[in-house]
């Protein structure tokens, strides 16, 4: 799962995308609303955490632009991360678009328990994904196939969950990259083809990850 963080605390902002990514999340960091709406312009994410008071203006009229401008690429969640608490702000919030509301201060289980809930609401699935004899508890990142723990990487966590959310379908490495890695990758040792060879050594025989020449790569749906 891909995240935008716009936050203008530039220590609160570290801290999140820190902890973010180390949940296997991929984070993208936009500190004013000009730096959001850029890249917007140009990436697909998944969720869009925003802040409401940017220093370059508010992140509600942001969100109302959201629905309304089809020059940017809508999130397929938004979630309000702002110390506004009154009722009326989590009312503006959610009329303008948010699909969640989190007030600040917050405990960092809470926020990231909740862009689950935000991805299963998105993915219309579970805390636990299941493919043939792959299993995977999105809650305490544990996968496992058959009853062999894979001892995953944060990097092939997210991979493979990234496939699992898509069984069967062909997965273009530029898709992957969209959605897996973030603007921090280094293209060069975290590449699609690199940790996506790790990754189908640790999964085992019989292979379970086919390469669709000239198109991408597909997760099998295994009975």
């Amino acid at each position: 799962m891909r995240i935008l963080l716009v936050e203008d605390d530039a220590d609160l902002a570290e801290v999140v995308a820190l902890g973010l990514r180390h949940e296997s999340y991929a984070v993208d960091r936009a500190g004013t609303r000009a730096e959001a709406e850029e890249l917007l312009l140009t990436t697909a994410y998944d969720v869009a955490c925003f802040d409401l008071g940017l220093p370059d203006g508010d992140g509600l009229d942001l969100l109302r632009r959201l629905g309304t401008d089809p020059v940017l690429r809508r999130p397929r969640r938004t979630l309000v991360l702002t110390a506004r608490d009154a009722v009326t702000d989590r009312v503006a919030g959610l009329d303008a678009g948010a699909d969640d509301y989190l007030v600040k201060p917050f405990h960092f289980a809470e926020l990231v328990a909740r862009l689950r809930a935000l991805g299963r609401r998105a993915d219309e699935t579970g805390a636990t994904l299941r493919v043939g004899d792959l299993a995977m508890d999105l809650a305490t990142h544990r996968a496992v196939r058959g009853d062999t723990d894979l001892a995953l990487t944060a990097r092939e966590f997210s991979l493979l969950r990234y496939f699992m959310h898509r069984p069967g379908e062909v997965l273009s490495a530029e898709e992957l990259l969209e959605h897996v890695w973030d603007a921090n990758a280094d293209p060069f040792t975290t590449s699609v083809q690199v940790i996506l060879s790790r990754l189908r050594r640790k999964l085992g025989d019989p292979p379970l990850i086919d390469t669709v020449t000239g198109a991408g790569y597909r997760l099998r749906e295994v009975p």
